[in-house]
C-alpha cells in the first residue's frame, strides 16, 4: 500500500519521470503539442498516476509534485519549446493549487517565464476548484501571462464539470475518452456530438478529445470540426527525445 511517505521518498530519490502524450490537429494532421504525464518507477514497477496522485491531493505533496513537474519540463523541454514557439505543452494541476502564487513562482524559478504563453494548465477531474481558484481564472490572472486553462475529462454528464464551465472562463475543454469510445461502426453520431457542434459554433471554447484509437473515430471527429485530439491512434506517451523525433516526422 502506497503512503505519503513513499511518495515523498520517491521524489527525494529521483524515482519519478515524465512522458509526453502528443496532441494532434484533426484539421492538418500536424502535431501541435503534448501533455506532460508523470510516472513513478518504484523498483522494477511503474506506478501510474491514478495510483498515487489522488492520495497526494490536498496535502503539501500536491504542490511539490506539480513544482517538480515544472522543473523537469524546464530541463527536458524548455529549450525545445523556445525553438518551437507555436507548440503548446499541457500540465495537470490539482485544483487546490490553482490561484495560489506558488504555481507561477515555481514556473518563473524554473526559468519558464518567457515561454508561459505556450503552457496550458489542465484542472484535473478529481476535486473542484475553490473560490480562490475560480476568482483567479475569472480575473484573468493566468490569461494576463498568456497561459490558457483547460478543464480535463469533461464527460458532458457530470454536474460538477458542467457547473464549472458555467462559472469559469475556461479556454479549453478536454472531452473524456469515454465519449470517444461511443463512436463505433454501429454508432457514428452519438448524441453528445450535436451538443459539441453547437459549442464549437460559438468560437469561445476550444475542444480537444482524448482517447482516439481507431481511424473511424478520427474521421468522425474530424468531420465534426473538433480541433485537436490525443490517443493511441497517434501515439502512446513517449519520452521527451522520442517526442522530438515524433514531432519532426509528423510535421515534416
Amino acid at each position: 500500500m502506497i503512503t505519503l511517505d513513499d511518495i515523498k521518498q520517491g521524489l527525494q530519490q529521483g524515482e519519478f519521470f515524465l512522458e509526453y502524450l502528443p496532441t494532434v490537429s484533426l484539421v492538418s494532421g500536424r502535431c501541435t503539442g503534448a501533455e506532460a504525464l508523470i510516472r513513478w518507477k518504484r523498483g522494477s514497477e511503474i506506478i501510474q498516476p491514478n495510483d498515487f496522485i489522488s492520495l497526494a491531493e490536498n496535502t503539501p505533496l500536491s504542490g511539490l509534485i506539480t513544482y517538480w513537474v515544472l522543473e523537469q519540463v524546464a530541463e527536458e523541454m524548455g529549450d525545445w519549446l523556445r525553438a518551437n514557439p507555436t507548440v503548446h505543452l499541457s500540465i495537470n494541476v490539482p485544483p487546490e493549487i490553482i490561484g495560489r502564487g506558488g504555481l507561477i513562482y515555481a514556473a518563473k524559478k524554473a526559468n519558464l517565464n518567457d515561454i508561459l504563453p505556450q503552457f496550458i494548465l489542465e484542472i484535473t477531474e478529481r476535486g473542484f476548484p475553490d473560490k480562490i481558484a475560480i476568482d483567479s481564472i475569472n480575473q484573468n490572472h493566468y490569461k494576463d501571462l498568456g497561459v490558457r486553462v483547460a478543464l480535463d475529462d469533461v464527460d458532458l454528464a457530470g454536474s460538477a464539470n458542467l457547473a464549472l464551465l458555467a462559472r469559469t472562463y475556461i479556454d479549453i475543454i478536454k472531452l473524456d475518452r469515454s465519449l470517444v469510445a461511443q463512436i463505433t461502426p454501429t454508432c457514428l453520431n452519438p448524441d453528445w456530438l450535436q451538443g459539441i457542434a453547437a459549442l464549437l459554433q460559438t468560437g469561445v471554447i476550444a475542444v480537444i478529445v482524448e482517447g482516439i484509437e481507431t481511424e473511424l473515430q478520427f474521421n468522425v471527429l474530424k468531420q465534426a470540426n473538433i480541433q485537436e485530439a490525443q490517443g493511441f491512434y497517434f501515439s502512446k506517451p513517449i519520452s521527451a527525445n522520442t517526442f522530438f523525433e515524433y514531432f519532426q516526422k509528423n510535421n515534416s
